[in-house]
């Protein structure tokens, strides 16, 4: 099982607490692809992933099975080559695009699992990434909320979540779907500006059931479960965004004690990691 995660130095913690998830339940091996980039942008510097937490996650891996394995691409310079400017300064750090560059890297598979690092598997994803293709760029699930607001056909409900993206990379380069994603986030300024691209420009979408990405509540078939921003309407609308790396907060704000045991090993494997880190 191909796994693609993306973004800078500060993914780590979410990273870890996702591929402990999908080691835990993934009954094949899982070979994680990271891509990172360290960007300026005016007075703000982005930090990369670096190698040396990208190797403990790798050894982690092989913990759980020694075919596992973690592999850090450093995409800078492509990043570089092809800026995303009319989008550097949106609420979403540039690293978010990441993911749009991945037909330009050499050594990924044709077919990847993309998972934000807000995303926990909680049960076998086995049947959802072995799903037949075809002709298809991508799989996933509709957005909770913007599969309602937004619409390329009148009340056509097709706007996807992608937070967790089935990607036929091979198809992907074919039709040129991630090219002219860049050509758009580099243009026009868009409210989630990858996300946007992909929903406007994918003309080959699979929708899949919700259990692929629960972005609301826990339910009882939930394979993936994502940590999104949340609306709530009592006692007043508000929203709501826990991460999984806020434990106080999946406790006593979510209510939520389901991943107890995950978050446990999640702070094992952090400690074990600072304590490496000091000993260098």
């Amino acid at each position: 099982m191909n796994i693609l995660y993306c973004g800078d130095s500060n993914i780590a913690d979410g990273v870890l607490i996702s591929l402990l998830s999908l080691l835990k339940s993934a009954k094949e091996a899982v070979n994680v692809y990271i891509l990172t980039a360290s960007i300026k942008n005016g007075n703000t510097e982005i930090s990369a992933l670096s190698q040396d937490y990208a190797d403990f996650l790798d050894k982690t891996a092989k913990e759980f099975g020694a075919e596992n394995s973690v592999k850090l691409l450093d995409i800078t310079n492509l990043f570089e080559n092809d800026l995303p400017l009319a989008n550097m300064d949106t609420r979403f750090t540039p690293c978010c695009m990441l993911r749009l560059y991945c037909d330009l890297v050499d050594g990924l598979p044709d077919k990847i699992l993309y998972l934000d690092n807000d995303v926990i598997c909680r049960k076998n994803p086995d049947e959802f990434y072995e799903q037949d293709m075809g002709d298809f760029e991508l799989a996933g699930v509709l957005d909770y909320y913007g599969s309602w607001f937004f619409y390329n056909r009148p009340f056509k409900h097709e706007y996807l979540n992608s937070g967790v993206l089935l990607l036929n990379i091979k198809k992907i380069k074919q039709t040129e779907l991630f090219k002219k994603c860049r050509d758009m986030c580099r243009c026009k300024k868009m409210f989630m500006p990858d996300q946007s691209a992909i929903n406007k420009l994918s003309k080959h979408k699979k929708i899949c059931n919700r259990k692929y990405n629960e972005q609301r509540k826990l339910h009882g078939n939930t394979v993936f479960q994502h940590f999104t921003t949340s609306f709530r309407f009592l006692p007043w609308l508000h929203t709501v965004s826990v991460k999984p790396w806020n434990i106080d907060g999946m406790h006593q704000t979510l209510k939520l004690f389901e991943y107890d045991n995950l978050l446990i090993s999640y702070q094992q494997y952090k400690d074990k990691y600072q304590k490496e880190t000091i000993n260098l």
